[in-house]
């Protein structure tokens, strides 16, 4: 059991945003950006490999209502998801960043070198 799942069976408190029966949108507590909510799908998806597509169907909708709820769908937003290792996922439960408030940069790969890939 992730720790998102927790979240979703009330174990663990968060700071919701949005909900409905199947998705869930929280306050991330390290956030990278003024406005960083963190969407989940209430049922557990180890990434985003193994989610079905209608689950995405039904999920894009509810990430539009959340950025519209915030007031991001006029300023722009960024949304972000890791899958894997190496893609950068941490928590293994399908979710998605959605990142606004202000004007973001695309710094986050500054510690990388290119080179080192090829």
């Amino acid at each position: 059991m992730t720790i998102f799942t927790k979240i979703v069976n009330g174990e663990i408190p968060c700071n919701k945003v949005l909900e409905n029966d199947e998705f869930l949108a929280f306050h991330d507590i390290n956030p990278k950006a003024p406005i960083h909510i963190l969407i989940i799908p209430k049922k557990e998806y180890k990434c985003f490999q193994e989610v079905d597509s209608q689950i995405m169907c039904k999920m894009t909708d509810f990430i539009k209502e959340v950025a519209t709820h915030l007031g991001l769908d006029k300023t722009g937003y960024r949304l972000i998801t890791n899958n894997g290792e190496n893609g950068g996922q941490e928590v293994m439960h399908l979710h998605f960043h959605l990142l606004g408030g202000a004007k973001l940069k695309w710094d986050h790969q500054s510690d990388s070198n290119s080179k080192e890939f090829f």
